[in-house]
C-alpha cells in the first residue's frame, strides 16, 4: 500500500525523553502525516494502559445505566452531558449528504470548573459546570484522565509548531489553558447493509487536535486524498490523532482535516474515546505567518471557538435544537 494509503506510527518516546535531535525529527514525521493523510498513530505516549482500561470500564458503566439516568443529565448547551442514541445528525459534512441520525449515544464533559467560577456563574457558552452521574470514582476517573490528555497535547503542540516552520514555543500560550471535551461513545452493533446508516457518519472534527484512545475493537476508518476509505487496524496502546477544521484555519489549510467515520460490523458492543481539544477559548484562531505568501493567500477569517461552535452545533445536535424549540 502506498505511503499516503498507510497511516502512520509516530513513536513519541524519544520526543518526550528529551533525546537531543528528536523535537524535529519527530515534527518532520507529523509534517508528512498532516499534509499527506491527516491521521496518525503515536506509541509510547506516556499515558498507562491502566489508566485506559479503567476510563473504558467508566464509560461501559456510565451506558449501562437505565435511560431514564442518562436521560437526567440530559446534553445542554455547553455540549455537556448525555446525547441519546440517534441524537445527532452531520448536516455539516462536505464528503456525505443525506445520512441518517448517528447510532450511537455518547457523554460529554470539558474542563472540570469549580461552582464559584466567573465562567460558571456567568453561563458562558461553552464554560458550564459538568454534570456527572452517581456512579462512586466515575468524576475522578474521568478528570485524572483528561488531566493526562492535556499536559500530553501541552507537549504536542510543540511538535506542530516545528512542523510548521516556527518555533518550538509558538503555540505555548494559546494551549496553556486549552478547550477540551471528552466524548464517551457507545456504539450498539450494526447488523446488515444501512442505507446512509452509520455509528458516525463521515465527517471532519472541529479540533486542532483529537486524541482517540487506543481500542481492541475496531470500527473507524478515513478517507485517503486519493478518496479511498481504509480501515484503521487496532495498534496496542497507541492513540490514533487526527486534526479539524480549527487546524485548518490555524494553518490555511496547509495542514488536513481527514473525512473519517465508524461503523460498527464487530457484532458486539463498541465504545470509543475521543478527545478533542483546541486553544484557549478566547484565542483568535488566525493562520500561522509560514502558511501565508504571495502564492498562499489567506483563506478564512480570524475564528473564535464559541461562535464557530454555536453554528456547529445548531447545524448537527438535533437533540439541543428539538430541546430549544421545547422551550
Amino acid at each position: 500500500m502506498a505511503a499516503t494509503e498507510t497511516i502512520p506510527v509516530v513513536d513519541l518516546g524519544p520526543y518526550l525523553a528529551g533525546e537531543p535531535g528528536a523535537l524535529d525529527r519527530t515534527a518532520k514525521e507529523l509534517h508528512f502525516a498532516l499534509t499527506e493523510i491527516g491521521f496518525y498513530f503515536i506509541v509510547n505516549h506516556g499515558i498507562a494502559r491502566e489508566k485506559i482500561r479503567r476510563v473504558f470500564d467508566e464509560v461501559k458503566r456510565f451506558h449501562a445505566q437505565p435511560l431514564e439516568k442518562k436521560l437526567a443529565l440530559k446534553i445542554d448547551e455547553h455540549t455537556t452531558g448525555y446525547m441519546p442514541m440517534r441524537g445527532n445528525t452531520l448536516r455539516t459534512s462536505t464528503v456525505q449528504s443525506n445520512t441518517k441520525p448517528n447510532l450511537n449515544e455518547a457523554f460529554f464533559v470539558k474542563r472540570e470548573l469549580p461552582p464559584d467560577h466567573p465562567d460558571v456563574l456567568a453561563n458562558r457558552r461553552f464554560r458550564g459546570a459538568n454534570r456527572w452521574p452517581d456512579l462512586p470514582g466515575f468524576r475522578e476517573t474521568v478528570i485524572d484522565y483528561c488531566n493526562d490528555l492535556e499536559r500530553l497535547v501541552q507537549k504536542m503542540v510543540r511538535l506542530y509548531a516545528r512542523a510548521l516552520d516556527l518555533p518550538a514555543e509558538y503555540f505555548d500560550a494559546a494551549f496553556q489553558d486549552p478547550q477540551f471535551s471528552l466524548r464517551m461513545t457507545h456504539y450498539p452493533p450494526q447488523e446488515g447493509p444501512a442505507v446512509d446508516e452509520f455509528g458516525l457518519a463521515p465527517h471532519t472534527d472541529t479540533s486542532f487536535l483529537t486524541l482517540l484512545a487506543p481500542n481492541d475493537v475496531p470500527g473507524l476508518s478515513i478517507r485517503t486524498q486519493s478518496g479511498k476509505w481504509i480501515d484503521a487496524p487496532a495498534i496496542p496502546d497507541a492513540y490514533v490523532v487526527n486534526g479539524g477544521q480549527m487546524l485548518q484555519r490555524w494553518t490555511n489549510d496547509f495542514f488536513l482535516a481527514t473525512p473519517h467515520r465508524a461503523v460498527n460490523r464487530s457484532g458486539g458492543e463498541r465504545y470509543a474515546l475521543p478527545f478533542f481539544c483546541d486553544s484557549n477559548i478566547d484565542w483568535p484562531v488566525a493562520a500561522v505567518p509560514t502558511t501565508i505568501g504571495p502564492d498562499r493567500p489567506l483563506k478564512y477569517p480570524t475564528t473564535y471557538y464559541t461562535d464557530y461552535m454555536i453554528w456547529y452545533q445548531k447545524r448537527n445536535y438535533d437533540v439541543l435544537n428539538e430541546a430549544q424549540a421545547a422551550d
